[in-house]
């Protein structure tokens, strides 16, 4: 069999369980993120509410980032699983940070101040950024 095609059947399923798995940390980690924020950022979002789209669109990318890098260097699921749990506690208490340094963060999404959800989105991103690089190496 021609050595290509061999390689992407060997690693074509090891491909499929990595992304599946990442995915699905993405997808809790947003929710637990949803959950634990004291406003809903969807009933926000649906009410036209910009600094809880932004708010929320900061927190999916934020964790989106360092799980492509645990991700791109991870050597196993477990791998995936242990490290994307806790690049996500870290997005979780840059929430908090944010929240404690600037009081009621949540009062203010829910009110629509973009400069607080601007803040907040710059915390998560520079969160993630520097989460990416610590599990990367």
């Amino acid at each position: 069999m021609d050595p290509i095609i061999q390689s992407f059947l060997s690693g074509f399923p090891l491909l499929m369980a990595h992304s599946a798995t990442t995915f699905l940390i993405l997808i809790i980690g947003v929710r637990v993120y949803m959950l634990v924020t004291p406003h809903d950022e969807l009933a926000l979002i649906r009410a036209g509410n910009t600094a809880a789209g932004l708010s929320l669109g900061g927190a999916i990318i934020g964790i989106a980032i360092p799980l492509a890098f645990v991700l791109a260097f991870s050597v196993s699921v477990l791998d995936i699983v242990l490290w994307g749990v806790v690049t996500l506690v870290l997005q979780l208490v840059a929430f908090f940070v944010v929240d404690r340094m600037l009081k009621n963060m949540s009062g203010r999404i829910e009110d629509g101040d973009m400069a607080s959800a601007v803040l907040l989105v710059s915390v998560k991103l520079t969160t993630a950024a520097i989460n990416a690089a610590a599990v990367s190496g």
